[in-house]
């Protein structure tokens, strides 16, 4: 007879622990995996390709051949926008010159003068406030300067570093950067 009692007894307090249990809100113990993602390294864009006949908007043509010392019968500028390469030719096909400009993230900027004046070139600080290095090589000379989110660098045929350093100086003039 106890046996009877308490079985009925047992399933009533069981529906009353569910109804109990249901109404009250159960902690989340479920674990929250946080992912952190970091900004990829920033890539050097491909270098500028001479692509239409034009003018310097930054640098001018006569500067350039009395600093450089060679004639400039032609010159091409590269696609990239606002500030385009500028290739200053020798003859109908032969670059004396070319200057490349970088404006925008200081990061690349850097990357872009030390691609092109790596570690052990020599130190360049001109203008003031501008820093990166130059090389001189068989066949010529590259001056390459960076100031914050800019980047300028002169590649010339010439194997005088003043001459890159000079036209870089009037070419950041120019550019008022």
């Amino acid at each position: 007879m106890k046996r009877a009692l308490l079985l009925p007894l047992l399933g009533v307090l069981a529906a009353c622990g569910t109804e109990v249990s249901q109404g009250v809100p159960v902690p989340d113990t479920r674990t929250t995996q946080v992912t952190t993602t970091t900004s990829a390294a920033p890539t050097v864009p491909p270098a500028p390709q001479p692509a239409t006949d034009g003018t310097c908007p930054y640098l001018a043509t006569a500067f350039v051949a009395e600093a450089n010392g060679q004639r400039v019968p032609k010159v091409k500028l590269s696609t990239e926008k606002p500030h385009p390469a500028c290739f200053f030719y020798a003859n109908a096909t032969e670059i004396q010159l070319t200057v490349r400009v970088y404006v925008g993230d200081e990061r690349v900027a850097k990357l872009i003068v030390n691609e092109a004046a790596p570690d052990g070139s020599q130190p360049a600080s001109q203008p003031t406030g501008w820093t990166g290095g130059y090389v001189s090589g068989d066949t010529g000379v590259v001056y390459a300067v960076s100031k914050a989110d800019a980047a300028v660098v002169v590649t010339t045929n010439q194997k005088q570093s003043i001459k890159a350093r000079r036209i870089a100086e009037e070419a950041i003039k120019g550019l008022k950067l």
